[in-house]
């Protein structure tokens, strides 16, 4: 049992770490490919404007030129990573990969087929065919690369959003697998289409921040500074419209998650009791003390915003929102009256019955006993939504770590706060004031040193996304049909620590030689 449970840690571990390796790189490629194409699309309609100076032309070629090799370095270093994530569902979690293939299989598939060949055909047109097609037509191809990139994540996040909210499915008690019934209930569910806007509006954000930072570089060493505040317009233009868009979207996933996975939410916020008119916590520090069960008080320290979590999620200022008492309770209140859910320990009851049906079935199966077996498979489906429940030995199991996503919420929250400020600062004085970005503050060159010191900002606040949305939905690979310790294959926990360390290794040369070979690119430029 206990090498069962340093396996499930340690491969919940790998996986998160190529995730989160992984998106050092997915964001910057997302991004920057929109914003090339937005620079290029620039450079083609001077170029064929016959009263455009050649200089003019040049110079926005340059430009384009001069970040699509970023963009190259970072698409070429951030597929490894990609192809391994994709690997370690077979190896590490093969009890989920057969559960789950009929579904979660399809739009990997379709990822790998048609958008990664796509993205990865245009690609090479896009920096080897200047000279072999027309102005239009690499303008085309460039736009495809990023478009591709774009079609690459949405199939993804499908993925990943099918595993938050299982939708479009039914199991099929004779092969013990979840069986595809609608294509497109699961690509176009509510949750898929949150989490790709949210996703993907906030790497425009991430790139728009990038360009501005590298850009301001130049303009602290007096190098380049034309190219430099053509990029940083540009920059700050994308990354504005990104981080408008992501709030926006952030807003309509508090309302998703409020109807599909409450647990996460209410961890989100630290709210262990429910209540009306809940507040939003806008800096708090948690009380290590408290569990769910216990009269500790949540917080130590606390500033909220009243009524701003109830408005949040359920869009009305007095709303009750359960907490994590009263979820495991499976207590809250519809239209002002007090109803009641299925408990948690209900939950676990019905999942064991769901599972000893499924036992039951394939025994009568065996036997041919049709009666017993029409008999447990209505039985099955009556209790199948809380099929994985009956895996868990305490309601305690089912409640994710809430300091591991508290605090990178509200970090996530902060930072976005500072992007939003930052980004529409830049944007105002780089039209209305350009030469500001180089003034100097009491001897300081303070925006350069700002925007460069923002660019680990907006990458942590990336990472704080995901942890949320991966660690809020612990213990589940599915929620309330797969918990982690039913998912993972049969592999020993020192292959697993063999493969950690070996991936760590790797990754991490992958990422220190990404940035040496940026930083060398935008030092001798």
């Amino acid at each position: 049992m206990t090498d069962l449970i340093n396996t499930i840690d340690w491969s919940r571990a790998q996986f998160a770490l190529t995730a989160m390796y992984h998106w050092l790189f997915v964001p910057l490629t997302l991004g920057l490919g929109i914003i090339v194409a937005i620079m290029e699309s620039i450079y083609v309609r001077k170029k064929l404007c016959p009263a455009t100076p050649p200089e003019e032309t040049q110079h926005w070629l340059d430009v384009t030129k001069y970040w699509m090799r970023i963009f190259g370095i970072n698409f070429a270093i951030g597929v490894a990573t990609g192809i391994i994530l994709e690997f370690e569902f077979g190896t590490n979690w093969a009890n989920y990969s057969w559960f789950v293939g009929d579904i979660f299989g399809a739009p990997l598939a379709i990822e790998g087929i048609f958008a990664f060949f796509c993205e990865s055909t245009f690609f090479a047109v896009m920096f080897f065919g200047w000279e072999k097609f027309s102005p239009r037509q690499h303008l085309a191809a460039t736009w495809l690369t990023a478009f591709g990139a774009t079609l690459s994540a949405w199939w993804i996040l499908v993925a990943n959003a099918w595993m938050q909210h299982p939708v479009g499915m039914a199991f099929d008690p004779e092969t013990m697998r979840c069986t595809m019934e609608s294509f497109l209930d699961v690509a176009l569910s509510s949750t898929a289409i949150n989490k790709f806007t949210h996703t993907v509006t906030s790497t425009w954000s991430l790139a728009g921040v990038f360009v501005v930072g590298v850009s301001s570089w130049y303009l602290l060493k007096g190098r380049h500074t034309r190219l430099a505040h053509s990029s940083i317009r540009i920059g700050s233009i994308v990354g504005l419209a990104g981080i408008l868009l992501t709030i926006w979207s952030g807003d309509g996933s508090a309302v998703e998650i409020s109807r599909t996975q409450p647990m996460k939410l209410a961890a989100m916020e630290g709210l262990y009791e429910g209540r009306h008119g809940v507040p939003l916590t806008a800096f708090g520090i948690l009380n290590p003390d408290k569990k769910w069960n216990n009269d500790e008080p949540a917080m130590e320290v606390d500033i909220a915003i009243p009524c701003g979590l109830s408005i949040l999620s359920r869009r009305d200022a007095n709303a009750f929102v359960p907490g994590i008492k009263d979820i495991i309770e499976g207590r809250d209140f519809v239209d002002g009256k007090e109803v009641y859910t299925v408990s948690y320990a209900e939950r676990m009851e019905r999942g064991a019955l769901a599972q000893e049906a499924l036992r039951t079935y394939h025994k009568a199966k065996a036997e041919g006993n049709d009666s017993l077996v029409g008999k447990s498979q209505a039985e099955l489906a009556a209790h199948y939504p809380y099929f994985g429940y009956g895996y868990l030995k305490s309601v305690d199991e089912a409640v994710p770590p809430v300091g591991l996503t508290f605090y990178p919420f509200h970090i996530m929250v902060v930072i976005g706060g500072w992007l939003l400020v930052f980004l529409a600062g830049t944007l105002i004085t780089s039209v209305r004031h350009p030469g500001l970005l180089e003034a100097k503050v009491k001897g300081l060159h303070l925006f350069p040193l700002l925007a460069i010191a923002t660019i680990p900002l907006d990458y942590v606040c990336s990472q704080c996304g995901w942890m949320v949305a991966e660690i809020g939905r612990q213990p589940w690979t599915i929620q309330d049909l797969l918990p982690c310790s039913a998912a993972i294959s049969h592999v020993s926990t020192s292959q697993v620590q063999t493969t950690f360390f070996l991936f760590l290794l790797l990754f991490t040369a992958l990422l220190i030689a990404e940035i040496s070979i940026i930083v060398k690119h935008i030092k001798n430029y």
